[in-house]
């Protein structure tokens, strides 16, 4: 069971990978919650809204997206921590930025399949 709950994250993990780097709102929106709470790399909270407007927006644009490592913890058969570090470079509001970041997800299964409900991105300094 915790194996075929692995590979439908890495699936999903794989998918927002792809939404993310060509700012694809339709799947970011099949992706995220209607209630996902995220906290941003400065620390500011974020709703689903608020993410797919700023890729809507070109706010959240980026030029490299590269993963480089993925850890999973299922918790149970609806709820997965997922952690993932990828380098990253391109503008948010305007700023560059290039790095290595770190992204943990809580992926909850609900009635729409594996959705993100709540996560966090910091920079690996």
């Amino acid at each position: 069971m915790d194996l075929e709950i692995e590979t439908q994250i890495r699936e999903c993990e794989t998918r927002l990978y792809t939404a993310m780097s060509a700012s694809d709102v339709s799947e970011l929106d099949v992706l995220m919650a209607d209630d996902l709470l995220f906290a941003g790399p400065t620390g500011e909270l974020a709703t689903k809204a608020m993410d797919l407007d700023l890729h809507r927006t070109g706010g959240t644009q980026f030029h490299e997206f590269v993963p480089k490592d993925l850890e999973l913890r299922v918790w149970s058969e609806d709820f997965v921590l997922a952690s993932a570090q990828i380098f990253l470079s391109g503008t948010y509001l305007g700023n560059a930025f290039a790095g290595d970041y770190r992204y943990m997800r809580v992926w909850r299964r609900g009635k729409s399949g594996w959705q993100i409900a709540g996560g966090s991105v910091t920079a690996i300094v």
